[in-house]
């Protein structure tokens, strides 16, 4: 299985969301100051990473002046440089930043999606948003046949990947799974554990709630975990 087939899970023609479709685009007219000079890509995004990952990480929707920028997921923004510097730190990532699609940032045994593939909003997709996007999610799950952790960044991203498993009859409830950073779940018998933490959304960051020290041992008990994975 290919990163190429991967990719083509999230069409970038997509438009089922009208909300999100517009803005998108609009923060791709206006733009931020910095990036003025820049053409936004204002498109859904795809996941990003090795498709052969034991690792699976589960965030949220593109950031509006990162991946709805960049074109690629946490790149370009400050939850980006949280992430993939914990990532580098943990031996998952080559390098510890993202700034673009071509940087040549490689993840090793490591693949980073997230339920909604469209910027939305102040950062708050609708549950009707978040059901409308999930078959992109459902058919990565699919793909990525080697998974054996997934780490979760937010309530909405567990939430996310258990409507899955609930819906596919993996798990019966979702209430037993309650949110908590570094929270680990077994979910169902054979399937891949789960570990939550914090968003690293520059609200979490900026205001203490989320560490760089904090991230970076997620990614590191996420090591150890595979490490003792058979």
């Amino acid at each position: 299985m290919s990163a190429k087939l991967l990719g083509q899970i999230v069409p970038i023609s997509c438009k089922l969301c009208p909300r999100l479709v517009d803005w998108r685009e609009e923060v791709g007219r206006v733009r931020r100051r910095a990036y003025l000079d820049q053409e936004y890509w204002s498109k859904p995004i795809s996941g990003f990473g090795d498709p052969a990952a034991r690792l699976l990480i589960i965030g949220l929707a593109p950031g509006a002046h990162g991946a709805n920028r960049t074109g690629r997921i946490f790149t370009g923004d400050r939850s980006g440089d949280f992430l993939y510097r914990a990532l580098y730190e943990a031996g998952f990532a080559n390098q510890p930043t993202s700034v673009s699609r071509d940087d040549g940032l490689k993840l090793r045994d490591a693949y980073i999606t997230c339920p909604v593939r469209c910027v939305p909003p102040d950062n708050k997709p609708t549950l009707e948003e978040i059901h409308t996007c999930r078959p992109y999610l459902e058919g990565e799950l699919a793909l990525l046949k080697r998974v054996k952790l997934v780490v979760v960044l937010g309530g909405i991203g567990l939430q996310a990947y258990l409507s899955v498993l609930q819906d596919g009859g993996k798990i019966d409830s979702r209430s037993a799974f309650r949110f908590g950073h570094g929270a680990k779940f077994e979910t169902h018998k054979g399937g891949p554990s789960v570990l939550a933490s914090y968003h690293p959304s520059q609200q979490n960051t900026s205001t203490g709630r989320l560490t760089a020290a904090m991230l970076a041992e997620i990614f590191h008990e996420a090591r150890r975990l595979l490490d003792q994975t058979p």
